[in-house]
């Protein structure tokens, strides 16, 4: 059966379709920098590539460009939407609400949008991909993968926060955990790669326009840089990740803002975006800081020094580490970002070679100097696969 996997992120739309279950690729392809003045499509087939830039306002737009390349006479994949049997998709924030994957129908739609505001860049263009998949594709199942499915195995410690319990208890208020798609897929590649023996502790760092690190332990999650929403932890693209929350009382209090507009500027002015006075994507950063940019230099040093505030911490919480994974479009393109993070952690064994790191592969690359006791792995992310499965598995109660 031939399945289609949405994956849209804040910025981005990636896309596959699956033979299943031989997890054959029929198609792939990205929709990136959505909402930017200069945006980017690529389609691939087993037998043609094509790339090009291309202005895509927003998430909609990206969805019914997917589905025109999809029906394509020449280059397309399909000549019928009928011929896609499943649909499954990307969700960010499922609450308390969802830990497994589950198939789509009116009350999971109501809860996914009950949940917009704790994930505003996610949850509405993951609704918005469902019900247009389902206005296109419409004798197509649909399927829903949760991020936080993966980090329900976080112990309480981790995930309650220090305020008072009713607010977890009545109003569910607790850490959840995203990227968990990806966090899964990637540990489990590593362990696979380096056996159980050697893969007992691993810290995981999904970077992209958003960026997550996870602390895992025997394959499971027990703790993560994401909380309540995705906003908290590392710092992203447009996101400020760890903040005092006492910053938000005052600028309403004493700077006279309106709070809707504190989480706009917090979710979509912050990060990158606000170091560098309006660069969120780290690809024009590093290009401008190799030109001597002094915000873009000092940007890259404050994220890189916030990754390895975590790193230390979940290195505690594990009592050591056997590996570090790089994943995600920055984790696994950006030599010189994995470099920053890296350097000056010989203490923790974690020790990076420059030769290694600058080399380019698709496959599963061992970055570490000879006298590393920590493996660095760079790891690419196969989201897609990953919910490609799991929505064969539901649909086919598995």
């Amino acid at each position: 059966m031939k399945i289609l996997v949405i994956n849209a992120g804040s910025s981005s739309i990636k896309f596959q379709v699956f033979e299943m279950p031989t997890q054959k690729v029929v198609c792939s392809g990205l929709i990136d920098r959505i909402g930017l003045e200069k945006g980017f499509f690529k389609y691939k087939t087993p037998t043609l590539t094509i790339e090009k830039d291309i202005n895509t306002k927003d998430h909609k737009t990206g969805f019914e460009i997917i589905v025109k390349q999809l029906l394509d006479i020449e280059k397309g994949i399909i000549q019928h939407t009928d011929e896609i049997e499943a649909v499954g998709h990307r969700v960010v924030h499922g609450g308390s609400f969802f830990s497994n994957p589950t198939t789509v129908n009116k009350q999971v739609k109501e809860k996914i949008q009950e949940l917009f505001s704790l994930a505003p860049q996610h949850n509405p263009a993951n609704y918005e991909g469902i019900v247009f998949a389902e206005s296109v594709f419409s004798k197509a199942m649909q399927a829903v993968v949760f991020d936080t499915a993966f980090h329900q195995t976080m112990p309480k410690e981790s995930y309650t926060y220090a305020i008072p319990r009713i607010f977890e208890e009545k109003h569910h208020i607790r850490k959840y955990g995203f990227h968990g798609t990806s966090h899964k897929y990637v540990s489990k590649k590593a362990i696979d790669y380096l056996g159980k023996e050697h893969s007992k502790k691993i810290i995981s760092l999904h970077l992209g326009n958003g960026c997550s690190i996870t602390a895992i332990h025997h394959g499971k999650s027990i703790d993560h840089s994401m909380g309540f929403s995705p906003l908290s932890g590392l710092v992203m693209g447009t996101r400020c990740g760890d903040l005092d929350p006492h910053i938000i009382h005052h600028m309403v209090n004493h700077l006279n803002m309106d709070l809707k507009d504190v989480f706009k500027q917090l979710n979509k002015e912050s990060g990158m975006k606000g170091l560098t006075d309006g660069y969120p994507d780290y690809r024009d950063i590093e290009q401008k800081a190799a030109a001597g940019n002094e915000q873009c230099i000092t940007a890259l040093n404050i994220a890189a020094a916030r990754a390895k505030h975590y790193i230390g911490g979940f290195i505690a919480k594990l009592n050591g580490l056997d590996a570090i994974i790089f994943t995600g479009g920055i984790g696994e393109n950006s030599s010189y970002f994995r470099e920053l993070i890296c350097q000056k952690m010989d203490y923790l064994g974690i020790e990076i070679d420059i030769t290694k790191n600058n080399l380019k592969t698709t496959e599963i690359q061992e970055v570490q100097a000879t006298k590393s006791s920590v493996k660095i792995l760079v790891i690419p992310t196969n989201e897609e696969l990953e919910i490609a499965k799991q929505t064969y598995d539901v649909i086919n109660n598995i």
